[in-house]
């Protein structure tokens, strides 16, 4: 039993100080979402495999935590993501006509982890926008996630956008199969023409020239203009760059200091994005803190076709890039048995106020607040003040 107190690999628990953070930015996030009009769900941890994974590519499957229902006999999978479930929802429990703003915050599970010091249990928490296809949604979403992320305390942000549909413009009416197509995404955000090259062997010239222009296509505004000069002249290539410009112009217009950027070759994440593709970056991280983007087919699979849109974020590595918050305020008390003692601890309580008991012996000690006033007794009455 010497192990028993150890836990799986990337698997940790979340102390106090660590915890009291992630929960006063999760309820802050959920506050700031509803603002915006989001309604909260909660999908459970697990359920049936088919509906977790239909429609969202290998990346998702390998991912997956998979187990027999004793029950059924039938798959079951802890999910690896939660947009599915949200999709699920809305199609079928929800069954709005119009539109739709979801939110949800809770814990994920990956077979294995992002990175070297990545966790396989993320906080997820995510928005989803469904039932609009215009770009107004895909603004909505995009002005939420800098406001998640101003609501975190980060400032320096830069946001890089991408466009799905670009791919897809290049391939044209090739359907190359979904091992290949993996091949190709993965060398693309890895910028790698040398395994570019190596998927795209036996495709049509034109199709592989394109292609590897992508991988070039990253950098400001001029992104856009060399994009239509060097990518063929397909509907939805045109239709994706144009996109881009009206959403770039309209970010511009509201946050003139967020930097922004498009990554033309970036289309890393499930395989359910069918259009527009962002990232949001902090200082001095080299990967995303959130990404999202459009994913109109993702509720197909369960039987109603909804455009929609949205992002996500692990909410602990949120917190690791945070700045550290102060204490909560409480008030110190001392234990006794004495009524008016305890029916003024008890009405501070009521109050809103955090009172900490000091139980015998334990004078001393530190906690995880900040314990700026005291309960004293002063002629007979038990009064705050401050310590």
């Amino acid at each position: 039993m010497a192990s028993a107190w150890l836990l799986p690999e990337h698997i940790a628990d979340v102390l106090p100080s660590q915890a009291r953070r992630i929960e006063e930015l999760r309820r802050d996030l959920l506050d700031l979402a509803r603002t915006y009009g989001c309604e909260l769900v909660m999908p459970p941890m697990l359920e049936h495999l088919e509906s977790l994974l239909t429609g969202t590519g290998r990346e998702l499957d390998l991912k997956t935590f998979k187990l027999v229902d004793q029950l059924s006999g039938r798959s079951l999978g802890l999910r690896a993501d939660t947009t599915p479930q949200v999709a699920r929802i809305d199609a079928h429990l929800l069954n709005r006509a119009g539109v739709t703003r979801l939110c949800y915050c809770g814990p994920v599970v990956h077979t294995r982890p992002e990175g070297l010091h990545g966790s396989r249990e993320p906080l997820q928490f995510g928005v989803e926008i469904y039932g609009h296809a215009g770009l107004e949604a895909d603004l909505e979403v995009q002005e939420l996630a800098i406001a998640t992320l101003h609501k975190a305390g980060l400032t320096d942000i830069t946001l890089d956008l991408g466009d799905a549909r670009l791919v897809q413009g290049v391939l044209g009416e090739l359907k190359p199969p979904a091992d290949t197509l993996e091949a190709i995404v993965a060398a693309l955000a890895a910028k790698d023409a040398a395994s570019l090259a190596q998927a795209t062997a036996g495709m049509p010239e034109a199709v592989s020239r394109g292609l590897q222009s992508l991988i070039g296509l990253y950098g400001g505004m001029e992104v856009l203009d060399l994009a239509r000069e060097q990518l063929p002249d397909h509907p939805l290539i045109r239709a994706a760059l144009d996109d881009l410009r009206w959403l770039s112009s309209h970010l511009r217009q509201c946050h003139p200091d967020l930097r922004l950027g498009f990554d033309l070759a970036d289309l890393r994440g499930y395989a359910y994005y069918s259009g527009m593709r962002f990232a949001l970056y902090a200082a001095g991280c080299s990967d995303a803190i959130l990404r999202g983007g459009r994913y109109d087919e993702v509720g197909a699979v369960f039987g109603r076709r909804r455009p929609a849109v949205g992002f996500s974020l692990d909410l602990k590595a949120l917190v690791a890039l945070c700045p550290v918050t102060p204490l909560r305020a409480a008030v110190r008390a001392p234990w006794g048995e004495d009524a008016s003692l305890r029916a003024a601890v008890r009405a501070l309580r009521e109050q809103g106020e955090t009172v900490v008991c000091v139980l015998p012996g334990h004078e001393h000690e530190n906690d995880e607040f900040d314990c700026d006033r005291e309960l004293v007794s002063v002629g007979g009455q038990w009064v705050v003040r401050a310590r």
